[in-house]
């Protein structure tokens, strides 16, 4: 059963994680924030539980690129199928259709070593 709670819980706390830094960045945050950073979270754990071995950095930069694949995605179908206008980075240097930047990618690299830092604990059990 534990086991079984471990992924709803991770989801929960990337979701609940994405909105305060959302709020504590840019000041709002939507639900389909909570629903990337819960599947970013996810993702990040599978990193570290799959690539033990793997150095922090190597971890963080392919948690970068996830999070930035999953804000890609979200920003497709949120932003540009739903036209709910959540967040545009056009005038953000190195973006790719206003959903996704060079800038937040690095960002997310850099969030990502204290993360796996912590996942790392977590995925040895």
């Amino acid at each position: 059963m534990k086991k079984l709670l471990k992924y709803p819980f991770l989801f929960s706390v990337g979701g609940v994680g994405y909105n305060v830094i959302e709020l504590l960045w840019r000041g709002y945050s939507h639900i389909s924030m909570t629903i990337a950073g819960g599947i970013s979270f996810l993702i990040i754990y599978i990193i570290n539980k799959v690539g033990k071995k793997l150095p922090l950095i190597f971890k963080s930069i392919l948690g970068g690129a996830a999070i930035t694949v999953v804000e890609f995605i979200s920003g497709v179908i949120v932003n540009m199928k739903m036209n709910l206008h959540v967040w545009n980075y056009s005038d953000q240097k190195f973006n790719f259709l206003g959903q996704i930047c060079l800038l937040y990618s690095v960002l997310w690299v850099l969030l990502c070593i204290p993360i796996n830092l912590i996942l790392g604990k977590l995925s040895k059990t």
